[in-house]
């Protein structure tokens, strides 16, 4: 989907402040305050935005979020074995990214968050006796919550700040056919 220049500052400016009203949102992108809640409302029901807090995961107890890579066993890949895999991630809430994909020997990848170090021993033990047969679980990278050398913490804003340095916005090139 290709955004107008317009629209890519009103999704910078959301993602950088959710609460900020039309009328402030008009004023720092120079549109009128209708056209901002014209075409708010429009990425909302195109599904472009969407509205959650974005908590300091520390400040609620959580002291790990682990990154998890998996293979799934050649062969497993049925309906049934879908719908093990939705009812799984929806029975556990602290998967916050589940995906298929390729790389470090894995075609798996989910990103948890533990409260302590037992927390995610137990969900590690859990994955192992659910999923033993139809996927290898190859590693786990850890990352203390409370690290000094956190260099930069999981906030979206940054998003907001690549789509403006890369220039994202800008119109894709002409097909040459």
């Amino acid at each position: 989907m290709h955004l107008k220049d317009v629209e890519m500052k009103l999704v910078c400016e959301l993602i950088r402040n959710t609460r900020k009203s039309d009328r402030e949102l008009a004023k720092l992108i120079g549109v009128s305050q209708p056209t901002v809640s014209r075409i708010r409302a429009r990425l909302e029901k195109e599904g472009v935005i969407s509205y959650t807090g974005v908590p300091d995961l520390r400040k609620l107890g959580f002291q790990i979020i682990a990154v998890t890579f998996g293979n799934s066993r050649s062969g497993h890949h049925s309906e049934a074995i879908a719908a093990k895999t939705k009812a799984f991630v929806d029975d556990h809430a602290n998967l916050i990214f589940v995906s298929s994909g390729r790389g470090f020997n894995s075609d798996r990848i989910v990103i948890s968050v533990h409260k302590s170090y037992s927390d995610y021993a137990e969900y590690v033990r859990q994955i192992r006796a659910e999923w033993e047969g139809f996927m290898n679980m190859t590693d786990s990278f850890l990352i203390s919550l409370n690290s000094d050398n956190i260099l930069r913490p999981i906030s979206l804003k940054y998003i907001a700040d690549c789509l403006e340095k890369e220039g994202l916005s800008k119109k894709p090139a002409a097909n040459s056919h």
